[in-house]
């Protein structure tokens, strides 16, 4: 496998390319914690451009460690004083169980999954809650950034605030 029509697009984004010389600080203060799903524009869902926030993506819009991590690193240090986290509808994260998942890769690739977590859940609002209360309280983040939880949906692109 080949990345030569990935770096032959680059070439062509490269040459007309405007946007050197941030200095990586969000310009609109905010962190956008969401999904990796390829449907989600995270930026343009909310009218934001190059260098006006950070983005952080983790399967199902989790807050894991390293994104926890991340938001911690942004309020501190890159100018974010709001934070949204965004998982999505017809995510595959909420569809089944970690056993459902392990089973899938372990047929496919005949290896043993058992170590893994996926942090797979069917209920999505439950998850939110839990993740921006724990945004919320960390100590890094609380009483420097507010924290919202919101639902994107794919079929409609509209943002739902439930946290």
């Amino acid at each position: 496998m080949s990345f030569t029509d990935l770096l032959d697009s680059n070439g062509v984004y490269a040459q007309d390319f405007e946007h050197g010389g941030f200095d990586g600080i969000a310009r609109s203060g905010v962190a956008i914690l969401t999904c990796m799903d390829s449907r989600i524009e995270p930026l343009a869902m909310v009218g934001l451009h190059i260098g006006e926030a950070k983005i952080l993506r983790s399967p199902g819009g989790r807050v894991s460690t390293s994104m926890m991590t991340g938001l911690a690193l942004s309020v501190q240090l890159l100018n974010v004083d709001r934070i949204m986290i965004v998982p999505h509808t017809k995510c595959a994260m909420a569809n089944g169980s970690d056993e459902d998942i392990r089973a899938v890769i372990s047929e496919r690739s005949g290896l043993d999954t058992t170590w893994l977590e996926f942090g797979t859940t069917p209920d999505q609002v439950q998850r939110l809650q839990h993740d921006v209360r724990a945004v919320r309280n960390h100590p890094l983040i609380k009483d420097r950034a507010e924290v919202g939880g919101f639902m994107y949906d794919v079929d409609t692109g509209l943002l739902e605030q439930l946290a």
